[in-house]
């Protein structure tokens, strides 16, 4: 059995690992809470070079003058009140669970979109709105009762890294508010659950038989894939077109591309090897003719 979260901790441990898990923390140490340690992913070789990382957590944690580690066992011997967790990245065994409670700061209004991206699958699931939760953690996966939530509304034109941005706003206001005034008792969560798997490379193939305005969903998560006379080609910005695309699903008019229903404009494009760049230029250097269909 987990422990007991104490109504109004004053010394935490900081479980986090990405960017967005960096606001939340700089938030308490403003808001005047002790940091006894905070805990991140082991640094990590990231990007083309052979030098050590440290994520971004663990770097903004060193800025501050918070002891860090990676090992998660630590936590139990941090002289802590309560863990506070912000996209760690891993499961926390039961064993530190029983001796240390915890909180999590998840990015959707559970039970829906339990798991790993719950901000891409509310995109892509084209949900008219999503949330923060404050919740308790448990040995399952995001099973915990609920101590706050926030509704965000999601905008129909939003990519999932501004989504992202805005719900790490809300949630860090929502974490200190709820930390600050006191847990008091989770409300257990209830409603159909659905769990958020991290979109593969098939969640980001742009089929274009589908409607438009699903593969606009997938544009907005982020990195959409398709081919151009057989290469690679990355749509980072598109919206559905008012106008229609003459001929088959994938057929292109300028930037306007015919789909299984209705039809998308590309905004912005990636041609392998090369650096994003406006949808009219590439069209204008790749003059695309009407026996081209992407994707094929």
């Amino acid at each position: 059995m987990a422990a007991q979260a104490p109504a109004h901790p004053e010394r935490l441990v900081y479980l986090g690992t990405p960017a967005a898990a960096v606001p939340p923390l700089q938030a308490l140490v403003a808001a005047g809470f002790d940091i006894t340690l905070v805990v991140s992913r082991a640094d990590a070789r990231r990007g083309r070079g052979e030098a050590m990382t440290p994520s971004p957590v663990k770097q903004a944690a060193l800025e501050l003058d918070l002891p860090v580690t990676s090992s998660v066992e630590a936590v139990t011997e941090a002289g802590a009140d309560l863990g506070v967790v912000v996209a760690y990245g891993r499961i926390i065994g039961p064993a530190v669970l029983e001796q240390l409670a915890m909180v999590n700061l998840h990015f959707s209004l559970l039970p829906r979109w339990r798991g790993a991206a719950p901000v891409e699958r509310a995109i892509l699931a084209g949900d008219e709105r999503t949330g923060v939760c404050v919740m308790a953690v448990e040995e399952g996966l995001d099973t915990g009762g609920v101590y706050a939530r926030e509704v965000v509304v999601i905008d129909p034109e939003e990519t999932a890294e501004e989504l992202r941005a805005r719900l790490v706003g809300v949630g860090t206001g929502l974490l200190v508010d709820t930390l600050t005034g006191g847990l008091g008792q989770p409300v257990p969560q209830t409603g159909e659950v659905t769990y958020a798997e991290k979109p593969g490379p098939a969640d980001r193939w742009l089929d274009w038989s589908r409607p438009a305005v699903e593969l606009h969903r997938v544009v907005r998560v982020g990195g959409a894939t398709t081919t151009f006379r057989g290469t690679g080609l990355k749509v980072w910005r598109a919206r559905p077109s008012p106008s229609p695309a003459p001929g088959p699903p994938g057929a292109m008019a300028g930037t306007t591309v015919a789909t299984g229903e209705g039809a998308l404009e590309l905004v912005e494009v990636q041609p392998d090897g090369r650096a994003r760049i406006p949808a009219p230029a590439w069209a204008n250097g790749a003059r695309p003719s009407p026996s081209d269909r992407l994707g094929s």
